[in-house]
């Protein structure tokens, strides 16, 4: 495609909804950052203005996939990935630990976390393998080197430790199940987190006997698939040695501060001056929005400084604090209505490749957005995931500007590919 025509190609509606994330995400972070007494506009010594230094970093970058080859982005995505492994590996070396997790590179004043990096370039060559005529994820073979790709940079990460990037590429599994997975795939790990938390409540011994009941009755009436008793035995006797061994694997596998995190999810006794603090002043900041909120630069909670990690993790509270139940609804419907343009770019895509990776970003991008929201209402364990495009940070914002953008760039060129 020539780079004069591109204007007329690309997709405005996405990016106007990225810029008006954007913005809105650094009106929110100067609110939560700039000081009280503050006597200039701006400081760049700040939060709020290192992130408009990212910002502005983040239009050359822009500009930069829309003008190159978007070939390119199929055709290197091995050595995208390479490039990603090798800077996961390096991380164990040079890398600097932050809250008891190595998975930064700090060069002066900034730092570098590639694992937002990385979920593009697994991204690029999942789509790029899954793009493969002879590809067919109902066969093992083809499914382990899907699980491959996704399953290296997860241990690694895992690793560092970094449980909530590590979950992220795990979503992707929606993308495989898009393109072929069986289902079981997907019902096997809904039970296993649903009997892990249930493990949690219930005495394994009357979980089990519920899911035995169930089973019978689902062997008496079931018509969808085979009723082999040997099957529904096997899994009856799988899932009640998994229901006895939560206790030992919660008591004896997980740290301290993961516990804290499930007790808070699961509505247990939990000290609110510490493991249960951050997300009980989340809901008092949220819940003091009210419908209207109290104003722009006006949250009590936020400039109180109520609410730790406000301008990353916990950024949707000031959005609720000043802007009320009207500015959650307004930013959540802006990144719905990204999400599903996306996805309806993707479903018109003329490539297999093409269509995988929008279906990819939207996926990243979702669970993004679906877990960080839901750690603030107390829906899922606090696990540090940022919200796109609003939360403080270089590496986020120019990961997810680098992701979103080489989709625009695949869609744009979408009249070339027959």
């Amino acid at each position: 495609m020539k780079n004069q025509d591109i204007s007329n190609s690309i997709d405005w509606i996405s990016i106007f909804l990225y810029f008006i994330l954007v913005v809105f995400g650094w009106m929110t972070i100067y609110s939560v950052t700039v000081p009280a007494n503050q006597e200039y506009t701006f400081d760049f010594s700040l939060n709020y203005g290192r992130q408009m230094i990212f910002m502005l970093i983040s239009i050359p970058i822009i500009f930069s996939i829309l003008f190159i080859d978007s070939k390119i982005f199929e055709r290197f995505s091995p050595v995208f990935y390479g490039i990603g492994i090798a800077l996961l590996l390096g991380l164990f070396v040079f890398g600097v630990s932050k809250k008891g997790q190595t998975n930064w590179y700090q060069f002066g004043g900034f730092g570098f976390q590639p694992s937002e990096f990385v979920k593009t370039a697994v991204a690029l060559l999942l789509s790029k393998y899954l793009s493969d005529a002879q590809v067919n994820l109902a066969k093992k073979n083809f499914q382990y080197i899907a699980f491959a790709i996704i399953g290296l940079p997860v241990i690694l990460i895992l690793l560092q430790p970094d449980t909530g990037s590590a979950m992220i590429f795990l979503s992707l599994i929606f993308v495989l199940f898009r393109e072929g997975l069986p289902g079981w795939y997907l019902w096997t790990g809904a039970i296993s987190i649903a009997t892990f938390l249930l493990a949690l409540i219930i005495k394994p011994i009357y979980l089990i006997s519920f899911i035995g009941i169930f089973m019978v009755i689902h062997f008496i009436f079931n018509r969808l698939i085979s009723r082999n008793p040997i099957v529904y035995g096997l899994i009856f006797v799988a899932i009640s040695l998994f229901s006895f061994s939560v206790s030992y694997v919660y008591d004896k596998v997980l740290e301290p501060h993961q516990k804290d995190r499930i007790n808070v999810l699961l509505g247990k006794d939990v000290n609110m001056k510490a493991e249960g603090y951050n997300l009980n002043q989340s809901m008092i900041a949220i819940g003091s929005g009210g419908f209207f909120g109290k104003g722009y630069l006006e949250g009590t909670q936020t400039k109180g400084g109520f609410v730790p990690e406000q301008h990353t993790d916990y950024i949707f509270t000031t959005v609720g604090e000043e802007w009320g139940f009207v500015g959650n609804v307004i930013v959540i419907g802006l990144f719905v209505s990204l999400f599903l343009r996306i996805l309806f770019l993707a479903e018109r895509q003329k490539t297999r490749f093409s269509r995988v990776y929008g279906y990819c970003v939207a996926t990243y991008l979702f669970t993004h957005f679906f877990v960080n929201i839901a750690m603030l209402i107390r829906l899922f364990p606090t696990i540090g995931v940022p919200l796109p495009f609003f939360s403080y940070g270089g590496s986020s914002l120019w990961a997810f500007t680098i992701m979103l953008f080489i989709f625009i760039k695949l869609d744009a060129n979408k009249v070339n590919e027959w």
